[in-house]
């Protein structure tokens, strides 16, 4: 039985009390009484908070209010884009008010993620992660020009740190003579050299053979080539989005006739950055004949005998 009291009222509060187990509970004018009780209601009666997912890309999300589903695409600060199976993008802001599998949820920003370590470099060789790049080495490796050297920095470049190889462009065959006699291979110097369209009866093949022979390599310089007429022609056409490298006559710029052959930009150098080198990844990208010819110069000019 419950044993209500009376009191003076003073601002809004009757004075009136309750007695209870939990003690004397006042009752406020307005306010219906609160049970001690009320405490103990089990948890599964509770209304559970929706869960908050992250609204990570190709996750398949329903906005109910209109009836839109469709996958994220992607999250910008405050909003989300979802694009259903028609192609149509909406935007949404963050938050509640979405379904993921049937059920609701509260779309929040997907947390960054930390770039994860790779075990292997661009070569295919193992990567070492932290590595400090090795004081130069004395030997150097000479490619023909300046999108040889960087095709091979974009694939090799992590071996050749960690090995301490520096790749310089060489301006032209005509000029190997002079750079082997100016470089003076040794034992503990040697000199690598990649010559483009190194084929039978060509003039690269002429000025190699003399060069291997010449006193001024004594036995510490290599030179090797590939087939190809340009190292464009050294990454596979499927990564680049077409079936194959355009022949171009004999006599006609070998870059330009292929830019205007595939309406790309007359431009060499924009082409070469954006439309071949940016999409090569690894060395799966490359054409087996080049990729042997850069590995047995690195290990040549590693191996000092």
């Amino acid at each position: 039985m419950r044993d209500i009291g009376s009191g003076v009222s003073h601002r809004g509060r009757t004075g009136a009390s309750v007695r209870s187990p939990a003690g004397v509970v006042p009752i406020l004018e307005g306010v219906p009484p609160r049970s001690p009780y009320d405490d103990l209601v089990h948890p599964r009666t509770r209304k559970q908070p929706n869960p908050s997912v992250e609204a990570e890309r190709d996750l398949v999300v329903e906005d109910p209010s209109s009836g839109f589903v469709g996958a994220v695409v992607r999250c910008e600060k405050d909003v989300v884009h979802l694009e259903d199976r028609n192609g149509r993008v909406r935007a949404y802001p963050l938050g509640p008010g979405f379904w993921v599998d049937g059920r609701p949820v509260v779309l929040v920003r997907p947390r960054p993620q930390a770039p994860a370590t790779p075990s292997r470099s661009a070569s295919g060789s193992t990567y070492v992660a932290g590595a400090r790049a090795r004081v130069a080495r004395e030997g150097r490796i000479y490619v023909e020009g300046k999108h040889d050297a960087e095709l091979v920095e974009k694939v090799w470049g992590h071996d050749l740190r960690i090995e301490g190889v520096v790749v310089e462009p060489l301006h032209g065959v005509d000029d190997l003579p002079g750079i082997v006699r100016e470089f003076r291979p040794s034992s503990g110097r040697r000199l690598g050299v990649l010559v483009d369209h190194l084929v039978t009866g060509s003039k690269e093949t002429r000025i190699a053979e003399s060069v291997m022979s010449g006193r001024a390599a004594g036995g510490h310089a290599l030179v090797v080539g590939h087939p190809f007429i340009d190292i464009w022609q050294a990454v596979k056409p499927s990564v680049v989005g077409i079936r194959a490298w355009p022949t171009v006559p004999r006599g006609e710029s070998w870059k330009d006739g292929v830019c205007r052959r595939l309406g790309w930009e007359d431009d060499t150098g924009y082409v070469w950055a954006q439309r071949i080198l940016a999409r090569v990844r690894t060395w799966t990208d490359l054409e087996p004949a080049l990729i042997g010819r850069v590995e047995e110069l690195i290990d040549f000019v590693t191996t000092d005998r």
